[in-house]
């Protein structure tokens, strides 16, 4: 059974035929979910997993709106899009742009964010524009110079929105709300759903539209999870085996630290392996060109912080690497989400020593995933885990059931109080 296309969920034909030009055959599950409330205004609370095509699903819409609403001859700003990351806001705004120059009058698309001068992006908001993708200090900073006003926004999207929801953006976010009308079209989307994303869209949406798009079977991306235990000393070592036994040509390997992704992309470049870094420290124009030439096939290698982890589509990935673990279980998610997109398939590697076993497991048990522990010859581990630290005040180290609990400590009060009353007489 056929699903919709894309002109049955109410798109004009020039999009439609925009979205055959840009390789979407048919709708995705978020954009056939997304697409018509949004056609009517309505604010959407998307749960979108990476790789889903949520940008199209959102852009489309927004697009037709635009189009189909006033037409000032000095170009207002209609669409804001905050996104948490340079690299997200500039594939953000590419989507815009070439599915925009379907429409009859397309769309002037301002990407604005940190990390660049900020003239050529003040030269370029002259005369206005219509749709801004943005980080949110840029944003803030370009408002201030009175470059750029939101008093006539009419969509407002949150990409990333649990992202957007990190401390360092808590406070720059309302800045930008504050500046916005109160009346107006508001989409939040997330890949994943903590407390604090249905807390800010209880706050902002109205009447909203919530959709959880599980990708239909041709659209999960097939990869295949590999778990390696090795010990951590020798991860570099063993990526290298790896690279050069299995003739990896396109990898992306993870690492906790802009440090680390200096130190194990030296490494491997001393080796024979090409191999660069990605990191916050750099500029934006070597961050652009260091991605550029990754996906031209310039390298074979990119060790990068989680400044890649979200948002960024890299044609033809074959492999990622948790060489660090991330932090947090739902990043997981979004790492291995590199690879296995656009209907290829991907491997996931993740290097996993006794210290770092646990950790692994919780990241198991929140992504509902059980996988087997592979060893590779010549690496075999040999390190112990970590002994628990000792303690000092008598407890149980916190094991269920064992701790004294409140009504506990009270009789034990009690009863060395009546103690020392015997003792006393």
């Amino acid at each position: 059974m056929t699903g919709p296309s894309f002109a049955s969920l109410g798109l004009s034909p020039q999009l439609a035929q925009a979205c055959q030009a840009a390789g979407y055959a048919v709708p995705s599950a978020i954009q056939a979910q997304a697409i018509p409330p949004l056609l009517h205004g309505r604010d959407l609370l998307g749960l979108a997993p990476t790789g889903s095509g949520k940008t199209a699903a959102f852009a489309l819409p927004l697009l037709q709106r635009l189009a189909a609403g006033p037409q000032h001859p000095s170009r207002r700003v209609r669409v804001l899009v905050l996104v948490p990351t340079r690299e997200l806001a500039a594939q953000v705004g590419e989507v815009f742009r070439s599915l925009g120059a379907a429409c009859a009058r397309p769309p002037k698309v301002a990407v604005l964010f940190g990390g660049v001068s900020v003239n050529p992006q003040m030269m370029g908001l002259r005369g206005g524009a219509d749709v801004v993708v943005a980080t949110p200090g840029r944003l803030l900073d370009l408002l201030e110079r009175n470059a750029l006003r939101l008093d006539a926004v009419d969509s407002l999207v949150l990409d990333e929105a649990d992202r957007l929801l990190d401390l360092g953006f808590a406070a720059e976010r309302e800045r930008v709300l504050a500046a916005l009308p109160p009346r107006r079209q508001t989409l939040l989307f997330s890949a994943s759903f903590p407390p604090a994303v249905q807390a800010l869209a209880d706050d902002l949406l109205h009447d909203a539209v919530r959709i959880q798009a599980e990708p239909a079977a041709r659209d999960r991306p097939a990869i295949v999870q590999r778990v390696i235990a090795v010990d951590a000393p020798r991860r570099t070592e063993l990526l290298r085996h790896l690279v050069q036994q299995d003739g990896w040509s396109s990898v992306l390997v993870f690492v906790a630290t802009r440090h680390a992704a200096q130190q194990v992309a030296r490494k491997l470049h001393d080796r024979g392996i090409y191999a660069a870094p990605l990191h916050g420290d750099m500029s934006q124009s070597q961050r652009t060109g260091m991605l550029g030439h990754f996906k031209e096939g310039g390298f074979d290698v990119l060790v990068t912080t989680d400044l890649a982890a979200r948002g960024i589509d890299i044609p033809g990935l074959q492999v990622v690497v948790n060489y660090d673990l991330p932090r947090s279980p739902d990043d997981y998610v979004h790492r291995i989400g590199r690879t296995g997109r656009a209907g290829a398939s991907g491997v996931a590697v993740s290097f996993v020593s006794a210290a770092t076993e646990a950790h692994f497991r919780l990241i198991e048990k929140r992504q509902n995933l059980s996988l087997p522990r592979e060893q590779v010859a010549g690496f075999e581990p040999v390190e112990a885990p970590p002994e628990p630290p000792a303690r000092t005040d008598g407890g149980t180290g916190g094991v269920k059931g064992k701790r004294p609990s409140r009504k506990d400590k009270l009789r034990a009060a009690a009863a060395a109080a009546k103690a020392a009353e015997r003792g006393a007489s």
